[in-house]
């Protein structure tokens, strides 16, 4: 990937929308102490290319230990596939467990269910930076009206498309979904060998826009109380909206059910789509392919012109372990990993989105590609049940097989949609 030298190695990585099973613990009690020296363990996730990031990481150690006399910090960057089993570990054994951790945003209601992560509502709300917090960004480490972590960054989608195609075949860039659609199948009936929107059955994400721009949600309630909402009308229109895409005439079924974000995403850098819905972390993937120079971004639009489809807000976050012995300091350590200045300088050495709105806003000005990744962000996001039942559903691939059903004529939405809210009401009610 090419960009301003400052920002080589942008987007170097995909953010994690963290979906593993939230871990079942048996002891994870507070330790009861709070001791203010000693040594305090971090677990980081590993990227793609970590050193970007150790070296942020660094500095933000330097003056942690610079401000508090005898104590150390030793940070482990731990893989990402193998996080579940790792945390769960932690959970099971305080003494081996960290203090420190980063995790994906849709664990956190898990790990708080199974008293893994500690209450820091008091200290999040005595945080001067935290009101300039995005409100979705705030709720992903919010559960049952408590904090349980401080957000570290976050990333969504927007719709990628070819600029060459579009001016070939005199197209305009989409307004609504509906044109979206049409545009798609203008370009297929004029380049076959195009999907004109690469879509996949097994892209969650990605559905979504259509869901929420519809009027439908994923379900209903807060804390223990959720209810799926997939099969309401307005969800099903969505759900239509998105399904419709399958099909000779765009993206063929027989190719396109099974395919995922990636998927879709390198179809388009590949040169095999002339549009994609991609995510800013998708950046170096269509850079770094057969369409560089020949692409632009906008926001997805929503059903109505001008209006902007609302997008998952995926990122990571940073908490304090309930059993650490370090409390003042590890939430103190939180702060300044998940901090204003150490959110801008991941930007520029990863282009991990950052989850303050002032902070965003500056680096937009910077980095003109990160526009509607911001204008998106700015225009309202959505996030999954902050319950630890969303874990379960999505890796029960409850919606990816309610989408492929209904593209494969095994069932219509109808059929399909309530028979994936059935699932997702027993997993709800599973959660307790």
């Amino acid at each position: 990937m090419k960009l301003a030298p400052r920002l080589a190695l942008l987007l170097a990585v995909a953010v994690v929308s963290a979906t593993a099973c939230a871990p079942q613990t048996s002891d994870n009690s507070s330790s009861g102490k709070d001791e203010k020296s000693g040594t305090l363990r971090v677990w980081l996730f590993q990227e793609v290319d970590t050193k970007p990031k150790e070296k942020v990481v660094d500095a933000v150690l330097a003056e942690f230990e610079k401000a508090h006399a005898d104590t150390d910090v030793t940070v482990e960057y731990i893989p990402v596939e193998t996080r579940a089993q790792r945390i769960k570990a932690a959970f099971n054994d305080p003494k081996s467990a960290p203090d420190v951790i980063e995790f994906g945003n849709t664990d956190t209601a898990g790990y708080v269910k199974d008293g893994g992560l500690a209450d820091v509502t008091e200290e999040f709300g005595d945080w001067d930076e935290a009101k300039d917090t995005d409100p979705t960004a705030r709720q992903s480490v919010t559960v049952d009206g408590k904090v349980y972590g401080a957000p570290y960054f976050v990333g969504v989608r927007a719709l990628y498309y070819r600029t060459d195609v579009f001016e070939e075949l005199n197209l305009d860039v989409p307004r609504t979904l509906a044109e979206v659609a049409s545009t798609a199948k203008q370009v297929r009936a004029a380049e076959p060998g195009l999907y004109g929107l690469a879509v996949g059955g097994a892209y969650t994400y990605g559905a979504m826009p259509f869901i929420w721009a519809n009027g439908g949600e994923l379900a209903t309630g807060k804390g223990g109380s959720y209810a799926s909402a997939i099969d309401s009308a307005a969800a099903r229109k969505g759900i239509e909206a998105y399904t419709s895409l399958f099909g000779d005439d765009n993206c063929p079924a027989a190719k396109c059910a099974g395919m995922g974000g990636n998927d879709t995403v390198t179809a388009f850098a590949s040169g095999k789509a002339a549009m994609a819905i991609g995510g800013d972390f998708s950046h170096q993937a269509v850079e770094a392919g057969k369409v560089k120079g020949k692409y632009a971004v906008v926001p997805l639009p929503g059903v109505e012109p001008g209006s902007i489809a609302p997008a998952f807000a995926g990122g990571n976050n940073i908490g304090v372990l309930k059993s650490t012995s370090h409390r003042t300091l590890a939430v103190d350590l939180m702060k300044r990993l998940a901090s204003k200045k150490a959110q801008a300088e991941l930007f520029d050495a990863m282009g991990f989105l950052p989850t303050f709105t002032d902070v965003r806003q500056q680096v937009a000005k910077e980095e003109p590609f990160v526009k509607p990744f911001v204008e998106t962000l700015g225009a309202g996001t959505k996030f999954v049940p902050a319950s630890p039942a969303w874990a379960t559903i999505d890796s029960s691939q409850v919606l990816p097989t309610m989408f492929q059903e209904v593209v494969s004529g095994k069932k219509d939405v109808g059929a399909a949609a309530g028979d994936a809210a059935r699932k997702m009401d027993d997993a709800f009610g599973s959660a307790g």
